[in-house]
């Protein structure tokens, strides 16, 4: 039996959106408990020239979404860049889970045989299979923004630990 797109990406997708949901909460819990504001973190980074912390989670959720739309042809929902507080990015993520979800199984594995156009940088788009584009393109850059978002945390002491990276993996 041939590798679903659900099988390939968007079981990884989900489990790490669902782990970094509740390392947020584990995050806004032990910011109370240091007297650290928790807005504070929102514009951390791991160098000058990285993204902040709440980029990195709106990235993540974009590569998810925009992976289920870009391969099976359906349409893909504009999600603001405005979260400015944990709650909002929490809600960022569930409506990222909630669209991916939804998604068509047969329409996604039907993508990856098409080509799929997408921006890079704001004026240029490339072309590229849905397979080399899942597997080359968005998986890597959804796992590279989530990580960054746990190691930002893990720069500022947060006790998280792998084990909340890799939340359910064990589960199935």
């Amino acid at each position: 039996m041939p590798l679903t797109v659900q099988a390939a990406a968007l079981s990884g997708f989900v489990q790490t959106l669902k782990a970094l949901d509740a390392i947020l909460d584990k995050a806004l819990e032990q910011a109370e408990t240091r007297k650290i504001q928790p807005e504070v973190l929102l514009t951390a980074r791991l160098a000058p020239d990285m993204l902040a912390f709440t980029r990195q989670i709106q990235l993540c959720c974009d590569f998810a979404k925009n992976a289920v739309a870009r391969l099976s042809g359906g349409e893909n929902p504009r999600f603001p860049d405005e979260e400015k507080s944990f709650p909002e990015l929490k809600d960022r993520i569930a409506k990222t889970l909630a669209f991916v979800a939804a998604a068509d199984g047969a329409a996604l594995d039907a993508g990856l045989a098409r080509e799929v156009t997408f921006p890079r940088g704001p004026s240029a788009t490339v072309t590229m299979t849905g397979e080399a584009y899942l597997t080359r393109f968005a998986i890597p850059n959804f796992y590279f923004h989530a990580t960054t978002a746990y190691d930002i945390l893990r720069e500022n002491g947060f006790q998280i630990g792998k084990q909340d990276f890799l939340l359910g993996v064990f589960d199935a």
